[in-house]
C-alpha cells in the first residue's frame, strides 16, 4: 500500500505499508482517518455474467450475493457460464476491461481477479467505505457511522505502465524471470512517472531511498501500489476541477463499475 498527499501537481510518496492478510487489511480499513485510495481489484462483475446467472441486478446486493459465496462455488458457476461458449470469447467484459485493457473480473485464474474482488470488495462494504459510481448516496455526506470519509476507487496499475512503457514487462513473482530487463524496465517506470511523462499530468516526488526501493522490487508489488496512488491523485484533481465521480465516466454501468483514467 502506497500512502500519499497530492500537493498541486505533484504527488509525494509519504511510505510504503505491507499488509501481511486480509485481516490486516480489514483493520486498516477501519481506522478513523480520512483518505481517498485506488485499488488494484475490480469492484464489480459484467452485466452479462450477472444477468445470465440470475443474480441480483443492483450492485450492493449482487456483492452481499456474491460474498456468500465460496471460491469453489465461484469457479464452479464461472465455469458453467463459459462453457457453452465458443472459443476465444469464453468469458464476459465489463465495459471498462475492454478499454483498459485490464482482464475480465470474472476471470478465476492467471490473474485471479475474481477471487480479488470476493476478498476486497466486501471489505471494503464492511468497514463502511464509500464506492463513488457504485456506492448509494452522496460521497461528500458524512458517514452514517460517524466515522471520516473515506472513499476507494477501483485502479489498475498497468493501465498506467503501459502509457510509460508500452509492452515491456517490469515485474515476475516468478525469482528466474526477474531479470536485468525488468530491473531496467523498472527504473524507466520510475523516472518517467517522476518527468510527468503521462496524461495523467502529474509528477511523483519520492526521495532517493524510496525511489531505490521501488526499483529493487523484482515482485512489483511496490511499484503497483504507487501507480494506484497516481491514479487516485488523479481522480482527486478531476473532482477538484468539477467532473463527476472522481473522473470515472458519468454514464456508467452502476453494476459493472469503471476503471480509473479508462
Amino acid at each position: 500500500m502506497a500512502l500519499g498527499r497530492k500537493l498541486g501537481r505533484r504527488v509525494q510518496l509519504s511510505g510504503l505499508e505491507r499488509l501481511e492478510s486480509l485481516d490486516a487489511f480489514a483493520d486498516w480499513l477501519a481506522q478513523p482517518r480520512a483518505w481517498l485510495g485506488a485499488f488494484d481489484l475490480p469492484f464489480g462483475l459484467p452485466r452479462e455474467l450477472v444477468e445470465t446467472l440470475g443474480w441480483p441486478l443492483q450492485w450492493a446486493d449482487c456483492m452481499q450475493h456474491y460474498a456468500s459465496l465460496s471460491r469453489a462455488e465461484i469457479r464452479s458457476q464461472f465455469v458453467g457460464f463459459c462453457a457453452p461458449r465458443p472459443p476465444g470469447g469464453k468469458f464476459a467484459h465489463r465495459a471498462t476491461d475492454r478499454l483498459a485493457g485490464s482482464s475480465p473480473s470474472m476471470k478465476w485464474v492467471n490473474p485471479p481477479v475474481a477471487y480479488m474482488l470476493h476478498a476486497g470488495v466486501p471489505r471494503l462494504i464492511s468497514a463502511g467505505v464509500f464506492l463513488p459510481g457504485l456506492s448509494q448516496g452522496d460521497p461528500a455526506a458524512p458517514c452514517a457511522d460517524g466515522l471520516p470519509r473515506r472513499l476507494a476507487l477501483e485502479a489498475y496499475p498497468g493501465l498506467l505502465a503501459r502509457e510509460l512503457l508500452g509492452q515491456r514487462s517490469y515485474k515476475s513473482d516468478a525469482r528466474a524471470r526477474q531479470t536485468p530487463e525488468r530491473l531496467i524496465a523498472r527504473k524507466d517506470l520510475v523516472h518517467g512517472l517522476e518527468q510527468g511523462r503521462s496524461r495523467l499530468g502529474l509528477q511523483l516526488k519520492v526521495s532517493h531511498a524510496q525511489r531505490d526501493s521501488l526499483i529493487d522490487d523484482a515482485s512489483g508489488d511496490a511499484l503497483d501500489a504507487v501507480l494506484s496512488l497516481m491514479q487516485a491523485a488523479w481522480g482527486q484533481v478531476q473532482q477538484e476541477q468539477g467532473a463527476s465521480l472522481y473522473g470515472l465516466r458519468p454514464e456508467l454501468d452502476r453494476l459493472e463499475g469503471w476503471i480509473l483514467s479508462a
